[in-house]
């Protein structure tokens, strides 16, 4: 039986550092996206989601490393895993300072990528185009 692999993201803007880390992750078991919801982006990073929950999630499942995404927050807990079954917890090098019950994996960081970047770069584009 493959092992139940959990990834937590917002996933507000979906880019290649998701991608391979979700390839990563798939290499390990299935893969479940616990992908947090609109309120608690707000409430944690200040900023209202370019894209809502449910077009994040259909992004998500379109990619064939993902099995299933459900509804998180935005601080994954030992009681959200064991209720949601996990085997095995994988994040990016940005969430080193959690300790788990179950077995977590951290990988690198993509260099020079995130969805903050990205955010970045496009109101910066957009302003010097209205110039």
């Amino acid at each position: 039986m493959k092992k139940k692999v959990l990834v937590d993201l917002s996933c507000t803007i979906l880019h290649h550092g998701h991608v391979r880390l979700l390839k990563k992750a798939s290499k390990l078991g299935k893969v479940v996206v616990a992908l947090t919801v609109d309120k608690d982006i707000k409430k944690n990073k200040g900023y209202i989601p370019e894209l809502k929950y449910n077009f994040r999630k259909e992004i998500l499942l379109s990619l064939r490393y993902v099995n299933e995404v459900v509804p998180s927050k935005f601080r994954i807990t030992n009681k959200f895993l064991k209720k949601n079954k996990v085997d095995i917890l994988v994040r990016g090098s940005d969430y080193t300072n959690e300790k788990f019950d179950i077995k977590t994996i951290i990988y690198p960081r993509t260099k020079s990528i995130s969805s903050s970047i990205i955010r970045k770069k496009s109101y910066k584009i957009f302003n010097e185009s209205l110039k």
